[in-house]
C-alpha cells in the first residue's frame, strides 16, 4: 500500500514510517522538517507546512491509498502563541482533510488525543467513546483536539467514501519517550494535588505503532479510545520511582502558580491544577471488540517499559 504519513519526524511518525517501510509498504513522509525516515530505503520525503499548499498538492500528487495524520504540536515551544497552535493544529487538519478528498484517498488514520474529552470534575472514572467531547478551552491541545473532532465528524456525513480511522490516545510512553509528562516523573518529587487521584492512562508505544498500522488492512473505521488496561496514581507512580508525592490541596496550587507563571518562573498558570486531578481514563473496551486491537502492555507495563530505561529504583 502506498501512505503518506504527516508529523514523519516526530517521536511516533519517525517510528512508523520505518516500520511500515520495512513491512513493504510504500512510504510518503511528510513534515516541516526533514523527516529521519529518510534513513530508510522505503521512504520518500517530502518537507512541507502542514497548512501549506504543498502539502495539499504532496496528498494529491502522491495519490496514497491512505494517509495516517499525526503532524501537531504536543509539546509547544516556549512563547509559540495560541493562534500558532490553532494553525498547525485545527488548520493544518483541514487541509490535510480537503486534500484526502481532493485526491480520492482511501481512507484516513488519525491521532486524536483522550484530551479531547477535557479536565472536569464529572469525568466518570473510565471514559468510554460516547462520552462528549468538551475539550477546555484553557487547555490549547485539549480545545484543538474537540475543534478537530467536531471537523472530522462533519466530513464523515459530507464525504462517506473516504473511511475514518480515529483513535483517541491516552499518554504514549515508550523506553524511549521524553515529553511533558514524563519531565514530570524525572523531577526529585512528583505533584499531586491533596484528594484527587490523579490517574495516569498510559499506552506503549509499540502498541501505537501496531494500532496504527493495523488501521490500514481493516474494514472496521471508527473512533476508538487507544489505552492500555487500567491506570496508575502519582501516588503509585512516585511509590514505583522511589520519590516522594508531594500532595497540596488545589487552592494553593492555582495561588501560586498564579503569581509565578506573570513572573516567567513557570509555563503553567492556575488551570494546570484541573490537569493534575481529572485528567480522563479512558475506556478501551470498543478498542478490543469493534477494532479488534487490543494492547499487548497494560498501563502499569506501558509505564514500566519507562521507568526500566530511565533508572528507576
Amino acid at each position: 500500500m502506498k501512505v503518506l504519513v504527516t508529523g514523519a519526524s516526530g517521536y511516533v511518525g519517525t517510528q512508523l514510517a520505518g516500520e511500515l517501510a520495512r513491512a513493504g509498504h510504500e512510504i510518503v513522509a511528510l513534515d516541516v522538517r526533514t523527516p529521519l525516515g529518510v534513513l530508510h530505503p522505503g521512504i520518500r520525503t517530502v518537507r512541507a507546512d502542514i497548512c501549506s499548499p504543498e502539502t495539499a498538492r504532496a496528498i494529491r500528487a502522491a495519490r496514497p491509498e491512505a494517509v495516517v495524520h499525526l503532524a501537531a504540536v504536543v509539546t509547544p515551544p516556549p512563547g509559540m502563541p495560541r493562534e500558532e497552535l490553532h494553525r498547525i493544529d485545527v488548520l493544518g487538519t483541514k487541509n490535510v482533510l480537503e486534500a484526502c478528498v481532493a485526491g480520492g484517498v482511501g481512507r484516513l488514520v488519525v491521532a486524536s488525543s483522550g484530551a479531547a474529552y477535557g479536565y472536569y470534575a464529572d469525568n466518570p472514572p473510565a471514559i468510554g467513546e460516547d462520552w462528549p467531547l468538551r475539550g477546555n478551552p484553557a487547555f490549547a491541545y485539549a480545545d484543538h483536539k474537540r475543534q478537530v473532532e467536531e471537523m472530522l465528524a462533519r466530513a464523515r456525513t459530507e464525504h462517506p467514501a473516504l473511511a475514518q480511522f480515529v483513535f483517541r490516545a491516552c499518554t504514549v510512553i515508550g523506553g524511549g519517550t521524553r515529553n511533558q509528562i514524563t519531565a514530570l516523573f524525572e523531577r526529585p518529587r512528583l505533584l499531586a494535588i491533596r484528594g484527587a487521584a490523579s490517574p495516569f492512562s498510559f499506552i506503549w508505544d509499540g502498541d501505537v505503532l501496531a494500532c496504527l498500522a493495523q488501521a490500514l488492512a481493516s474494514d472496521r473505521p471508527g473512533t476508538y479510545n487507544l489505552a492500555g488496561d487500567g491506570a496508575m496514581t502519582v501516588q503509585e507512580i512516585a511509590r514505583r520511582l522511589g520519590k516522594p508525592c508531594l500532595e497540596l490541596p488545589a487552592w494553593l496550587v492555582a495561588g501560586a502558580l498564579a503569581v509565578l507563571k506573570p513572573l516567567g518562573l513557570t509555563q503553567y498558570g492556575p488551570e494546570q491544577v484541573d490537569f493534575l486531578r481529572y485528567r480522563p481514563v479512558l475506556c478501551n473496551t470498543r478498542l478490543k471488540s469493534v477494532f479488534g486491537f487490543t494492547p499487548r502492555r497494560s498501563s502499569r507495563e506501558a509505564f514500566e517499559t519507562w521507568a526500566a530505561v530511565h533508572g528507576a529504583a
